[in-house]
């Protein structure tokens, strides 16, 4: 079988890295891939949508996973289906549980998932008004659309929150994003998210993690798309998996079916674990990054095998509603080294020093690749967050101190990270 991955980052590289693994496997290509994820794969950068459409072509692709969320809310699952060609992810009505928050919070009123209370607003003067006259201090400020993990303010104050507003609605911080925005009730607890591997009818949990935002050890400074990040999560315990699934995932299973817009793909829950039990901070209509570099070494399935069944659900040949994955009995700990200055303005360009490594070795760490690129024999930071180092233990202190261990073994100019991830 040949496979094609569309993405660049580390959640793609980690991807990769699993279904590389797949006796199913015949030949895998990622567009446009990474020099790590080059280690494994047949890398080909295509410049628009009919460079890959003739890619898929010429390379006999049997099978099309999208890694990032954008081209699935711009709907190129939709576009490969008309082409009669076998798509893991979301159509375009059902990656809106991602692409619109508003349409997320209606989507579970509707349905009756439990969530904070919120209101959307379009104005910066309403929005300001409503925080003023509001009871509580705290706020969650979110643009409504797609900002690469950064369109979210936990406000502390009424003021954290109008600064937020206006840079949102009226500088336009995030462009289209941010055109209209939710505020959104602050609940309190540990988060957690939960993963599913969704067919249309069914779903299976495929791992859960807790991830790490903010960029400052002890949960200080502003949000990223992740610094790090523990599976399984510690604070969903077995009981409130349980409500989780039952009250959260299966129900959105079920809406979407409903609402005629059944969802295939993978599900990302973000939860709060509050005092009255799990709420939905989030969806997200792809696998998280860095929580598929946490889970997936986890995985001892084939996940290949899985993608494909939850591809061809309705179909004689269809096992996805028998399968049960299984995991390694331990924890992964996943640490991000990221340009300094990141996320806000970074010093691209440093050599990466220390990366040699074998990905095969199962004892080892994985270093998978987020923001990287080639110069001649050398790779170099480029992006934002760059790696994405994971290890596993027989429990998370045993996984933490292999993560950090290798993670001392690389460096380059201006390289930051947590100290503080999962400890």
């Amino acid at each position: 079988m040949n496979v094609l991955i569309i993405g660049s980052g580390g959640r793609e590289h980690a991807l990769a890295h699993s279904i590389s693994k797949s006796p199913l496997l015949d030949q895998l290509v990622v567009s446009p891939g990474n020099p790590g994820i080059a280690e494994i794969a047949r890398c080909v950068d295509c410049p628009d949508e009919p460079a890959l459409f003739s890619l898929i072509e010429d390379a006999c692709i049997d099978l099309v996973v999208i890694g990032p969320e954008a081209p699935l809310v711009d709907g190129l699952a939709d576009r490969l289906r008309t082409k009669d060609i076998l798509v893991f992810g979301p159509s375009q009505q059902a990656a809106m549980l991602e692409g619109s928050k508003a349409f997320a919070r209606d989507f579970c009123d509707r349905h009756h998932i439990p969530q904070p209370e919120w209101h959307r607003f379009d104005n910066s003067a309403d929005a300001c008004a409503y925080i003023r006259g509001h009871a509580a201090n705290g706020h969650v400020i979110k643009a409504d659309g797609l900002a690469a993990g950064k369109g979210v303010v936990v406000a502390d104050t009424k003021d954290e929150a109008i600064a937020a507003i206006t840079s949102m609605l009226d500088d336009q911080q995030f462009g289209h994003a941010s055109t209209s925005i939710l505020i959104e009730e602050r609940i309190t607890g540990v988060e957690a998210s939960l993963f599913a591997i969704a067919d249309g009818d069914d779903a299976m949990m495929i791992g859960t993690a807790q991830d790490y935002k903010r960029i400052g050890d002890g949960d200080t400074g502003p949000n990223t798309g992740g610094m790090g990040a523990v599976s399984p999560a510690p604070a969903l315990d077995a009981d409130l998996y349980d409500i989780a699934w039952q009250n959260i995932v299966e129900k959105v299973i079920k809406g979407m079916k409903a609402d005629d817009m059944p969802y295939q793909g993978f599900l990302y829950t973000g939860l709060m674990m509050t005092a009255k039990g799990p709420k939905v901070i989030e969806f997200n209509c792809r696998f998280g990054d860095p929580e598929a570099e946490v889970i997936l070494p986890r995985l001892q399935s084939d996940l290949l095998t899985a993608l494909l069944a939850a591809c061809s659900s309705g179909s004689d040949t269809s096992s996805f509603k028998d399968m049960e994955l299984q995991f390694h009995d331990g924890a992964a700990v996943t640490v991000i080294m990221a340009n300094g200055g990141y996320p806000g303005a970074i010093q691209a360009g440093g050599v990466i020093n220390g990366l040699k490594h074998d990905n095969a070795d199962t004892n080892a760490a994985l270093v998978f690749h987020a923001g990287t690129g080639k110069k001649g024999d050398d790779i170099i930071a480029t992006g934002g967050r760059v790696l994405a180092v994971t290890a596993l233990g027989s429990d998370q202190a045993d996984a933490r101190n292999k993560a950090y261990q290798h993670v001392k073994k690389i460096s380059w100019p201006g390289v930051y990270y947590r100290k503080d991830i999962a400890k």
